[in-house]
């Protein structure tokens, strides 16, 4: 791979991880936030907000970008990553916004590989102000939406733009829907709370992935031999739970139709297609070391 990769949202939990990863795997990676905070591993830090045109043309052809090379890839983390931060409507035009004037931006440039953070959100279950429940599960990237909060719906757009980027000017787009994300004291307190209360957790089918792994996705997704345009699930492949996944959806989504056996605490979302797509598998659990005396876990183990 040549040239540099930009990162945007790289001060963030997920863009730090991404950019350790790359850096690590000998890449120049070009950071962009609108905080300024150090980034370890970036070549070089650029600060300002997506929604200035000026500023994703800095981020694509500045001066820093020249002296690293030009860019090769990029990598469109950058979003408010969950409602309620700011108002529906900022949240669906930031997120929606920030997507076209990057993606195109760098399709227009000539970039070789477009890797932007989709969401389990975008099927429209997790932020719903109601209670919903999937047509079937495991849910693959084939289930129709049922969105009604503007979070998951900036996230369908986000897929959309991406589809619009590979059509326009050919280059090959990959949209990695992360369910919730967490290490260390993050995944603690989310196992934490849905041990303590699993149903608080139904909208999200109790997914889960370790930074690690969506930093390791994001990296597979920028190397892997592909055209066109992807949209693939990235999940651990249990659950948060304690409880059996059959358990689970009989007393939280009875109407789901079941595809499959559903194994022991096997996740509801359906990662095969990463599979085939990018020959990716997740590596790393929390059930591994696990103190069956007091239920409490030791997220983070890999499982190799």
């Amino acid at each position: 791979m040549t040239g540099a990769v930009l990162v945007t949202g790289a001060a963030g939990g997920i863009g730090g991880a991404v950019v350790a990863e790359l850096a690590a795997a000998g890449l120049t990676v070009v950071a962009a936030d609108r905080e300024d905070t150090p980034v370890p591993g970036a070549a070089h830090r650029l600060v300002g907000d997506l929604l200035d045109p000026g500023f994703v043309a800095e981020c694509l052809t500045g001066d820093a970008v020249r002296q690293a090379g030009g860019i090769g890839s990029v990598v469109h983390l950058a979003a408010i990553p969950a409602p309620g931060i700011v108002s529906e409507h900022e949240t669906l035009l930031h997120n929606t916004g920030a997507a076209y004037l990057v993606l195109t931006g760098a399709g227009r440039c000539g970039v070789r590989r477009i890797v932007a953070a989709s969401s389990f959100s975008a099927v429209g279950l997790a932020w719903a102000d109601r209670d919903l429940s999937p047509q079937y599960v495991p849910v693959d990237e084939r289930h129709p939406p049922v969105t009604v909060d503007s979070y998951g719906l900036s996230k369908t757009f986000t897929e959309q733009v991406a589809a619009f980027t590979t059509r326009r000017f050919g280059v090959p787009t990959v949209c990695l829907r992360f369910p919730f994300v967490g290490t260390g004291d993050r995944l603690r307190h989310r196992l934490a709370e849905v041990h303590r209360d699993p149903a608080g957790n139904r909208r999200e089918l109790w997914a889960w992935l370790d930074t690690r792994d969506a930093a390791r996705s994001v990296h597979a997704a920028l190397t892997a031999d592909l055209t066109g345009h992807h949209v693939l699930n990235i999940a651990a492949t249990d659950t948060t739970a304690l409880q059996p996944t059959r358990e689970l959806v009989r007393a939280h989504h009875p109407t789901a139709a079941l595809r499959g056996p559903l194994a022991d605490h096997q996740s509801l979302l359906d990662t095969r297609l990463a599979g085939t797509v990018l020959g990716f598998a997740p590596k790393y659990g929390w059930r591994q070391g696990r103190d069956s005396a007091d239920g409490s876990g030791q997220p983070g183990g890999s499982t190799e």
